[in-house]
């Protein structure tokens, strides 16, 4: 007799479920419900427990479900994934339906000033996340996923991929470890995924790697849009490799740094002053401009100290950062606002656009701004910064 159980159960959970399967030769299917909502929705919860088990085809087991007021579509993630724990063969999916408002696209150039880190085992904090407006959503299947729950996180951001509203957020999944993280991929391609991030990454390879297997997937899911790439440095040897990671491939478009694990790799202490990885931080922003992609920085540990993050951004924005990873909410207002275009660059910006549309007015080739020649990157740049300060005024 097969038997699984997924989930989490306790005084402290919330908007999530806990699931008990066990399959049975015979006597039909006897479905135990314990829910804080059973006058209200307990009929419901049973009809999509019956519909679940006779749509994987199990006719025969006994089910008990643990109910702390989950959505519809975390009982499904919950429920498929006790099912293919015990039935690891089955290749269908039980999908919640694709909200129509998260079918939104992302250019590869988009502002990722902020990328806020969701587990992908915690439903109570997924469904809120789009709400603080981060540049991005990364829903997590690696550090922040117990190795007992990663399984059942592959169905939760699958379903939460298309069943919650992110609200314009770059939608974002950082897969484990490779090789391991192959595996989480066919989870979370085919769910309009902009961007995978890859974690501990140390080769231009391991980018190939996962480059590869995203687009066998998309060829497979007839998926037209490009899914981007940001491998995340976390370890001597990505550091020396950096150039060679961001340059692997042609969907990358952003290079990370972690420094949590660079500082266990080394032997270092990681200290808020943070010389004892000045070198790996510059060696990623050299890397990624070297090779035409952003350079984003590490997260800021503290989540209660709001000046100490404010000054770890404004030293990542002196060092060509262009962006930070957030583990808490309440550090996105403080990021963005530390990444706005100063008085002074807006002003310069300005001047150089000015100077580029009255050099094209009068049919010149060159742009020069006082006695100084302007070359395209330098308009490019101004441009970003011009497009920045719109962006932070909405």
């Amino acid at each position: 007799m097969e038997v699984a159980e997924v989930g989490r159960r306790g005084p402290d959970i919330r908007a999530d479920c806990f699931v008990h399967l066990e399959l049975k030769p015979s006597g039909g299917l006897d479905i135990e419900l314990n829910s804080k909502v059973e006058s209200m929705y307990g009929d419901s919860i049973r009809g999509l427990v019956t519909d679940m088990l006779k749509y994987f085809g199990i006719n025969n087991a006994y089910i008990y479900l643990e109910d702390y007021r989950a959505f519809p579509w975390v009982l499904m993630a919950r429920i498929e994934a006790a099912i293919k724990k015990c039935l690891p063969d089955i290749e269908l999916e039980y999908l919640p339906d694709m909200l129509p408002q998260n079918l939104y696209k992302k250019p590869r150039d988009t502002f990722r000033r902020t990328r806020l880190y969701v587990p992908g085992d915690q439903p109570r904090l997924i469904i809120n996340c789009g709400l603080y407006k981060p540049d991005g959503i990364v829903l997590d299947l690696e550090d922040s996923v117990a190795p007992d729950h990663k399984f059942g996180a592959r169905f939760m951001v699958r379903n939460a991929l298309r069943a919650v509203d992110l609200m314009g957020a770059e939608r974002m999944v950082r897969i484990n470890q490779l090789p391991n993280g192959l595996d989480d991929l066919p989870y979370v391609v085919p769910h309009n995924l902009h961007t995978v991030l890859i974690p501990k990454c140390e080769s231009g390879d391991q980018v190939r790697q996962v480059a590869d297997r995203v687009d066998t997937l998309r060829k497979q899911h007839k998926i037209e849009d490009e899914i981007y790439l940001i491998p995340i440095i976390e370890s001597a040897m990505g550091v020396l490799n950096a150039y060679e990671i961001a340059s692997a491939s042609p969907h990358v478009v952003a290079l990370a740094v972690g420094l949590e694990d660079l500082t266990a790799d080394i032997g270092a202490e990681r200290t808020k002053e943070g010389t004892e990885t000045l070198f790996a931080r510059q060696q990623i922003v050299i890397a990624a401009r070297a090779a035409g992609v952003q350079p984003l920085d590490t997260v800021y540990s503290d989540v209660e100290d709001y000046e100490g993050l404010r000054a770890s951004v404004r030293e990542a924005k002196r060092m060509g950062f262009e962006g930070k990873g957030c583990i808490h909410p309440l550090q996105i207002r403080v990021i963005h606002e530390e990444f706005m275009p100063t008085p002074e660059e807006v002003e310069k910006a300005h001047r150089i656009v000015e100077a580029m549309e009255e050099a094209k007015r009068k049919g010149l080739g060159v742009v020069a701004l006082g006695t100084k020649m302007i070359d395209p990157p330098v308009v490019k740049r101004a441009l970003r910064v011009l497009k920045l300060k719109e962006l932070s005024e909405k």
